[in-house]
């Protein structure tokens, strides 16, 4: 690994002190041992614009997402504690987590891989480090590297007690809603979907399911594995999953999958679900424009569908979103880019 990048063009004294020693730390590990194993090597990445962080599966170059000032500062206050947590111990596998999810909620993705490559050259046996690279890889728009991070993460995890995964953004009960086990299995099957390879993402999205235990991740699962299932013609199971969705299961932050789901079920109307023309582009909005979208594509209404996809893309803070992702992915078949 050629290094740990600084977060931002101007680094403070603390910051640079944080990288001079992250540095030292791997210099010193690298020196006493054999070079990292081929899990651990970083997948190489194309040449970027300066300062960019993606080129979008239509070809437009992303940059780090706008925060407002309030939100930066509360992320930039939990950034400055796992920096802290990270110099008192380099070397720390949770430590070293912490510091990549820290800094790709900032919108630093790149900074977050590179942070999770020397994670995994220090502890190339723990799933969790590919199960967070590789979601980073997702976002920055290079899914065979993220599947390649997801395969290896799934088998560290295989036939292990599976885990409670903190969040690093709490929701409004402090309640963890996902597993170790559930992320890397989500994750992967997006990373098939947003291709387009179903059949990929349908294997992935079933064993998914099986470790959903929250109901927050049973619906997330259902909404994937629902529009899969229709697209691949498969509407009798596609039914079924239906089945299982109900107004009154007790959904703390997925309740804009709940509300899809319900519309595909017949139990939500197409103007429950649209906001006020001209709103903020929100993770909120830009989730249920996607399966808006989908809706309609199901419906046999393409035009319609093209539309609400195209509409996503105007709401560019968004661009790390799944529904974001996942309507580029559309779009791009759509004009045969891909």
């Amino acid at each position: 690994m050629s290094g740990i990048t600084v977060p931002s063009p101007a680094a403070s004294p603390r910051q640079l002190a944080f990288l001079v020693l992250l540095s030292v730390s791997l210099g010193a590990c690298e020196a006493g041992r054999a070079p990292a194993t081929e899990e651990a090597a970083a997948p190489t990445v194309p040449a970027l614009p300066p300062g960019a962080e993606a080129i979008s599966f239509l070809g437009d170059t992303l940059y780090a997402p706008q925060l407002s000032d309030e939100v930066r500062a509360i992320y930039q206050a939990r950034y400055d504690e796992a920096e802290d947590a990270l110099v008192a111990a380099p070397q720390d596998v949770d430590a070293l987590i912490w510091m990549g999810r820290r800094t790709a909620y900032l919108g630093h993705y790149r900074e977050a891989i590179e942070t999770y490559t020397h994670a995994a050259s220090l502890h190339p046996g723990d799933a969790r480090i590919y199960r967070h690279r590789g979601h980073r890889y997702l976002t920055v728009r290079d899914p065979a590297s993220a599947i390649a991070d997801f395969e290896r993460a799934a088998a560290l995890t295989e036939g292990q007690p599976d885990e409670v995964e903190p969040d690093g953004l709490p929701n409004a009960m402090n309640v963890p809603t996902s597993t170790l086990q559930f992320n890397i299995w989500y994750h992967l099957a997006l990373a098939h979907y947003v291709q387009g390879h179903l059949e990929a993402a349908l294997e992935a999205q079933r064993r998914c399911l099986a470790v959903s235990v929250h109901p927050d991740s049973v619906v997330a699962t259902s909404y994937w594995l629902y529009m899969t299932l229709r697209r691949l013609g498969r509407d009798d199971e596609a039914a079924a999953v239906l089945d299982a969705i109900s107004e009154d299961m007790e959904i703390i932050e997925s309740t804009s999958y709940l509300d899809l789901l319900l519309l595909f079920k017949g139990d939500r109307t197409l103007e429950e679900l649209v906001g006020p023309s001209g709103e903020t582009a929100t993770l909120q909005s830009t989730t249920t424009a996607y399966g808006l979208g989908v809706w309609h594509l199901l419906e046999g209404r393409e035009t319609q569908a093209r539309e609400t996809w195209e509409r996503i893309l105007t709401g560019r803070s968004q661009w790390g979103a799944f529904g974001y992702m996942a309507a580029e992915g559309e779009l791009a078949r759509m004009n045969g880019d891909d």
